[in-house]
């Protein structure tokens, strides 16, 4: 499975490509899922560009975005996002809209409310396992482990030539996981080998402006779509 992470913390100072409202993040979400994509994951966006968990924003983008696809859609529920988790379950109680899944960071403070307020809502919790963090050591300990969708395994390591090698350790820290879903991904210039890596283990993995702004040989993505266009050619010549 490949979904398409739309957005990010990005701004539009990474380039015109980024969607950022509403009716961007639905038009390239389309094109994403014509192109290939399975998922969807977006960072819903307040009009100056931040990342929000705002009710009534969350509920544009959502809607935004199911009017023109039928696959899961997820968003964001990042610390940067919302700074305090007390707030941050506040906001998550009082969506109108809710999106299939989110995901949490596992070593963020009060990711456990927060996981537990999506839970109860009946949203299904993609638990946010970054490299370099004591995420996989907190989420092996979590009563909650058993109950996500999948473990979101985040390579932070932007350098391609060390990323894979990150990315194993990583996997490695996530034994006591096992059983539960893993999607492997990377970021920035980690994004391509982390997700060849994650296509020959036979792992969910994702790609889309969050996680690279180019495309395998170097050169600037012009959409998501391109992004997920060439995923599946690599998925291809990996099978």
């Amino acid at each position: 499975m490949i979904q398409v992470c739309l957005n990010g913390p990005r701004s539009a100072a990474d380039g015109a490509a980024v969607p950022l409202t509403p009716k961007a993040m639905a038009a390239s979400a389309a094109e994403a899922v014509a192109a290939g994509a399975a998922e969807v994951h977006v960072h819903p966006k307040t009009p100056c560009g931040d990342d929000t968990l705002s009710p009534r924003v969350v509920a544009e983008v959502l809607t935004a975005i199911r009017a023109v696809v039928d696959v899961p859609v997820g968003v964001t529920t990042g610390a940067w996002a919302e700074p305090d988790p007390v707030r941050r379950v506040e906001q998550i109680r009082a969506w109108t809209v809710l999106p299939d899944h989110a995901s949490v960071n596992w070593h963020e403070e009060g990711a456990e409310r927060v996981a537990a307020a999506l839970l109860e809502r009946g949203v299904d919790v993609e638990a946010g396992i970054w490299s370099g963090t004591d995420g996989a050591r907190l989420f092996g300990i979590s009563a909650l482990g058993h109950r996500v969708l999948r473990v979101l395994a985040e390579v932070t390591d932007p350098d391609a030539a060390s990323a894979e090698t990150t990315a194993r350790g990583l996997l490695a820290e996530l034994a006591a996981a096992q059983g539960t879903p893993v999607l492997l991904h990377g970021e920035d210039g980690g994004a391509w080998p982390v997700l060849r890596l994650a296509l020959r283990l036979g792992l969910d993995t994702r790609v889309g402006l969050e996680d690279a702004l180019v495309a395998p040989d170097g050169s600037p993505a012009a959409s998501n779509a391109e992004l997920v266009a060439h995923a599946r050619a690599l998925a291809r010549t990996s099978e």
